[in-house]
């Protein structure tokens, strides 16, 4: 980092002045992250959050699930005629 030079006092109370903000303002910026972040932690957020994700992935292996399950379901059937 390049070392400034400043030539009066007011220069530097004006880079002062200008750290002072930016620190409020990324601090302000940190407060109202929190509070979004807080505010999208409900129970609800987090159940529907949690279905959604294995929704998506159920919905994606749906035909593989039914191919595996379904051989089982038509042998309880023929079993279940039969008076097995």
């Amino acid at each position: 980092m390049e070392t400034k030079k400043y030539s009066s006092y007011a220069e530097i109370e004006r880079d002062l002045e200008i750290l002072k903000l930016e620190k409020d303002i990324n601090y302000q910026k940190l407060v109202l992250s929190f509070q979004k972040t807080k505010e999208s932690i409900t129970p609800q957020n987090i159940v529907s959050g949690f279905f959604s994700s294995y929704k998506e992935y159920i919905s994606k292996s749906y035909p593989q699930i039914l191919q595996s399950i379904l051989p089982y379901i038509i042998g309880w059937f023929i079993n279940k005629k039969r008076g097995n």
